[in-house]
């Protein structure tokens, strides 16, 4: 039988020189190099047909980008957060969202290029619920954006993420989505249609009900609607990020 204890000692070796590799490689190099470097990289990754070796490459360079400056680095991201293995998608959101509490401004470039060129990818569903964690600066002007996106399920990622901000100041954008007749599915109700309109009644109705109780108690904290969330929404827990620095 072999030993767990050495095994363990493996382990933390191999961490050791992992950590080690990283601050090599993050110190090899001027950063906007290494952002075009992991970016190639990236390239390399997304077209490996060996899943496992996709994801674990893909987790690692959105690790990497998130500790180097510059938009293409932040770009680099946004492609890893269109991938369609939720572990993949949930590292990069985390990756940009340390990105975005300290350089916003970087961040939001980057999403108002991918709103300008209608992106329609299912990064496109996450960017919401990453912005809504986001209190300074404030991120409402960019998240009301996607309320005007073309794909349906993109604009129920907004209202819901809206709606966990719970910030009154969407409610004039919401409203204008009322007669919204496009379908998304929302798997808590059995992967029943509903209509952009009704999940912006929905909305409506809970910020409503906010501002009347804050009214009568303002101590009382008010409950968010938890089962208007389209298809494709939050992020699942995130896997083990290795060395990026929290």
């Amino acid at each position: 039988m072999s030993d767990p204890r050495a095994h363990l000692r493996a382990l933390f070796e191999a961490d050791r020189a992992l950590r080690h590799a990283e601050r090599t490689l993050l110190l090899s190099a001027p950063p906007e190099a290494l952002a075009d470097i992991f970016a190639a990289a990236a390239d390399r990754a997304l077209k490996d047909g060996d899943a496992e070796r996709q994801e674990l490459e893909l987790v690692r360079l959105a690790d990497l980008c998130a500790q180097i400056e510059g938009p293409v680095a932040v770009e680099t991201l946004l492609r890893i957060l269109d991938h369609a293995d939720p572990a993949v998608r949930a590292e990069a959101g985390e990756a940009l969202l340390d990105v975005a509490y300290e350089r916003f401004k970087e961040v939001a470039n980057a999403i108002e290029r991918a709103l300008d060129e209608r992106r329609d990818g299912v990064a496109m569903e996450e960017l919401p619920y990453m912005l809504s964690e986001i209190h300074d600066p404030d991120p409402l002007p960019l998240m009301v954006r996607f309320l005007v996106h073309p794909r349906a399920e993109v604009v129920a990622s907004a209202i819901e993420a809206i709606v966990e901000r719970a910030d009154p100041a969407a409610v004039p954008k919401l409203r204008k989505l009322l007669d919204d007749p496009r379908e998304v599915t929302v798997p808590e109700l059995d992967d029943e249609k509903v209509t952009i309109g009704d999940l912006a009644v929905d909305a409506l109705s809970f910020f409503a009900e906010v501002f009347e109780d804050e009214e009568e108690e303002p101590a009382k904290p008010a409950a968010k609607p938890s089962d208007s969330r389209p298809k494709g929404g939050p992020r699942g827990p995130a896997p083990d990020r290795g060395g990026r620095r929290r």
